[in-house]
């Protein structure tokens, strides 16, 4: 009897509360699962016309995610404004709150500064190989937070923003051509101008090599166990290593056929022994 006497005057006291503010709450509940709905709808068609406009493929997915969130970050101001809820005091709130978010995730707003660093100045974009402290592979999405990379062996690796934008990269595809190194060696007794013929033959086997700027072979070192030869050739960048893995091998055919010989490391011993041993 006391509990029902308790829950009656529970009743009594809230309902003018309820007659004052539940149609606001009840509109704005109403207000943020249609906007909710809507915003999923709006997104999905926003994206469509993104994918369809010819936009950087670097700028479409940082786009897309920072259109969602300052939608339903709208809506939620539009649910509170719905529900009664003082604007002023509603900033003066968010204010404070973004401070403390701000100072908590120091970390995540300097990633979403470096990814707005990123699209800007364009040091890379997707599709791009690039090389990091961290990771190198293939750039395949530019996030608000992170960046996408595809390694060689078929691994995704995501780095910070942040991190990126402050850190040295080197991108490899920047440039349409790219030189290729490699260093030969010889045995000292080959025929230095024949190695050098042999090798020049090999280069202009290839299609892929360009003859401008001229492929440059000239002697490098007189090393310890070898003459070594430098061999220095122009690609296009995709050709760098279909390129690469040719010359190692035709030059290794090369030699073996016409007798040059590609020395190893080797060491002469000379053992001194003592004749009037104590």
């Amino acid at each position: 009897m006391l509990l029902q006497q308790n829950l009656n005057g529970w009743m009594e006291s809230i309902k003018p509360l309820v007659l004052q503010y539940g149609g606001q709450l009840l509109a704005g509940l109403v207000v943020l699962f249609l906007g909710w709905r809507l915003v999923t709808l709006v997104s999905r068609q926003l994206e469509k016309l993104i994918d369809k406009k010819d936009l950087d493929p670097s700028i479409k997915p940082f786009v897309k995610s920072l259109t969602k969130i300052l939608l339903r970050a709208l809506l939620l101001i539009a649910a509170l404004g719905t529900m009664g809820v003082e604007m002023s005091a509603f900033a003066a709130l968010i204010a404070a709150t973004g401070v403390a978010i701000g100072l908590a995730l120091s970390g995540t707003l300097q990633n979403f500064a470096g990814g707005l660093v990123i699209l800007i100045l364009k040091p890379f974009r997707v599709g791009d190989v690039i090389e990091t402290s961290d990771a190198t592979g293939t750039v395949t999405e530019i996030q608000i937070f992170h960046t996408y990379l595809k390694t060689f062996d078929n691994k995704v690796v995501v780095l910070p923003n942040g991190r990126i934008s402050s850190d040295r990269v080197t991108n490899y595809n920047v440039l349409p051509q790219r030189r290729v190194d490699f260093v030969f060696g010889i045995g000292y007794n080959d025929d230095l101008k024949q190695a050098k013929a042999l090798l020049m033959e090999v280069v202009e086997n290839n299609e892929k090599i360009l003859k401008e700027p001229e492929p440059f072979i000239g002697l490098n070192e007189l090393g310890d166990s070898s003459v070594n030869l430098v061999v220095r050739v122009w690609v296009n960048t995709p050709d760098y290593w279909d390129v690469y893995f040719y010359m190692m091998e035709e030059v290794k055919m090369a030699f073996d056929k016409n007798g040059i010989s590609i020395p190893f490391p080797q060491r002469e011993l000379h053992i001194v022994r003592d004749e009037n041993p104590s």
